[in-house]
């Protein structure tokens, strides 16, 4: 096996993903290889819609807003540019899983991607469409990072916020005054 040169992380601001840049960051930090978070970005309605009604103004807020979505994964996720390894972000148009692969395509890379959220078969059919195209259409190793223990807490706590929408501020406020 060749050395690693640079780790290519696929990022796009889910719990998932944030994972896996952490890893990337922890793996270029051992090899001092070069990490390069990706995110892919599509027009809203897809590429079909913009090929019917072009605007050039459009496709600079969308790219300008997809840049924004990264650099707030990065905060989140690694609190920001690391300044002890090369790090060099990028944002491209296209479906997530073939921007992915046709980055980390030299000799010597790695891809790191979220392997999405566990759960019951429906939920695998309908999610983790990107980790399974990447993992059959790279040509370098891809590792598969699953989702941390936040993740299935932050979905619990989701869940408790929808079974409890009826909740005002007044209300938390009269629960506080008797407690």
């Amino acid at each position: 096996m060749s050395a690693v040169r640079r780790v290519v992380a696929g990022v796009s601001g889910s719990p998932g993903s944030l994972q896996a840049l952490r890893f990337a960051v922890d793996v270029g930090r051992t090899t001092g290889a070069w990490v390069t978070p990706v995110l892919a970005w599509l027009p809203p309605g897809g590429d079909f819609a913009d090929r019917r009604h072009p605007s050039a103004y459009l496709r600079q807020i969308w790219k300008e807003d997809a840049w924004q979505r990264l650099w707030r994964a990065i905060d989140m996720g690694i609190g920001g540019v690391p300044a002890d390894i090369p790090f060099e972000p990028v944002v491209l148009r296209g479906e997530t899983g073939a921007v992915l692969t046709g980055v980390a395509c030299r000799s010597g890379d790695v891809l790191v991607i979220g392997a999405g959220r566990r759960g019951g078969p429906l939920r695998r059919l309908a999610a983790g469409h990107v980790s399974r195209y990447c993992l059959a259409h790279a040509s370098c190793p891809v590792t598969a990072v699953p989702p941390s223990g936040l993740e299935a807490a932050t979905h619990g706590i989701r869940g408790w916020a929808l079974r409890h929408r009826g909740l005002t501020p007044q209300d938390a406020d009269l629960h506080a005054a008797d407690a």
